[in-house]
């Protein structure tokens, strides 16, 4: 028995470690006041929410002093989250991995980049490791201008989430510019600039527009069947009543705010605007990888790219349309065209618009460090040997129960 309990220590240490993958950046920041500025538009502006979610992340926490010289801009709250989500960093980087930068400098994806809401590189950030062990930050399209430095970590848990303090906001005309409010959005221009045109013709002379337009502040999340996909999809359309079609048009819209992080971690059903009653139109939301499918009754389609995600307005363009159990039978999905496969752009578009299918970290510089490289390679290596201390930790837990049964 004496020798099972020594077991106890070691045991709890392997559990513990199992358990550091899940992070909540409001809960970490709680313990720092200096920063509830900073933690609370954190929250209203969803960016906690999207941090939470992922894996690998560095949040640049700035203090309720430096918050308050950004508050001065009057920036709107788009346009805020914009320049908050320059401060996290698409990568893990401790205070000791700052310090280990080679060739002085590397350039790092942000959260501003991986949405598609920066032009070119501008959601990158410079890091550069200065003389005297003074590391500096700078967005890219401020000409890597060094103006806030890092001060101090306050929570790591390696290769998941990092939270350091920088003297300073990064300053970034990119994300700083403008962003119009939500219901001044034009959905039907956006559409039909981006391979939708032909939905967007249903939905301009459709009385399920109103609906549509009517949720944008308060969230909406629209799925927009490709022109090709609508154009085979025509015959069957033509053959719905007048109600039916609005329905139809409705059931492509969600009355809330989904990023495409958010739904590859909802995996579950989802109600549309044409939910009412006992008429559910619901759809299932599947994730593969990186890749999101909405799953009908009668049919299946991918999201294949972003049209816009401005929260609380988000679009994505979809290979089929969507055909709920409400109007249509399973075999009514046996005659449809073949859809279009997703597939990430190899190419940034417009600013605030992008083609690629995730919301995942975007391809860094060609120019990243070999010493960045060869970091990342080990954060992949340390999160394997995670999975192998939870695969451990409950196996020794359950030889230990054995012993104590016994």
């Amino acid at each position: 028995m004496k020798n099972l309990l020594l077991l106890f220590p070691f045991l709890f240490l392997l559990l513990s470690s199992a358990v550091n993958g899940a992070h909540n950046i409001t809960h970490i920041l709680e313990k720092h006041p200096g920063f509830s500025t900073f933690n609370h538009y954190l929250t209203v502006t969803h960016l906690a929410d999207e941090i939470n979610r992922r894996q690998t992340i560095t949040v640049l926490a700035i203090d309720n002093g430096a918050m308050n010289s950004l508050l001065d801009k009057h920036l709107t709250l788009p346009t805020l989250k914009n320049v908050l989500s320059l401060h996290v960093l698409v990568d893990y980087f401790g205070a000791k991995k700052l310090h280990q930068i080679n060739n002085s400098t590397t350039l790092v994806s942000s959260m501003f980049q991986a949405t598609g809401a920066a032009a070119g590189t501008s959601g990158y950030v410079n890091i550069t490791n200065l003389k005297g062990g003074k590391v500096g930050f700078a967005a890219e399209d401020n000409d890597g201008s060094l103006h806030s430095f890092f001060v101090k970590s306050l929570q790591e848990f390696p290769y998941y989430i990092s939270v350091l303090q920088i003297s300073n906001p990064i300053n970034s005309a990119d994300a700083e510019a403008p962003t119009a409010a939500p219901s001044a959005i034009d959905l039907i221009s956006i559409m039909s600039k981006q391979g939708c045109k032909s939905f967007a013709d249903l939905l301009r002379g459709s009385k399920a527009l109103p609906a549509f337009k009517e949720s944008i502040d308060g969230g909406l999340t629209v799925f927009c069947p490709t022109d090709s996909a609508v154009n085979g999809f025509a015959p069957k359309y033509k053959n719905l009543t007048d109600s039916q079609k609005v329905s139809l048009l409705l059931y492509h819209g969600v009355p809330l705010y989904e990023s495409l992080q958010m739904l590859k971690s909802s995996n579950g059903l989802m109600n549309t605007l044409a939910t009412e009653g006992a008429n559910k139109y619901d759809f299932t939301v599947q994730t593969d990888g990186e890749d999101v499918s909405l799953k009908t009754k009668v049919n299946t389609v991918s999201i294949i790219g972003t049209l816009i995600d401005q929260d609380p307005f988000v679009a994505y363009k979809i290979n089929k349309v969507l055909m709920p159990r409400e109007l249509f039978k399973a075999s009514d999905a046996d005659d449809e065209a073949p859809a279009e496969s997703p597939k990430p752009s190899k190419k940034k578009g417009k600013k605030g618009v992008h083609d690629s299918a995730a919301d995942a970290p975007a391809d860094g510089p060609s120019s990243d460090s070999e010493d960045q490289k060869a970091a990342d390679e080990d954060s992949n290596n340390v999160s394997g040997l995670h999975d192998g201390v939870r695969l451990v930790s409950a196996a020794l837990f359950s030889v230990l129960i054995g012993f104590l049964v016994l």
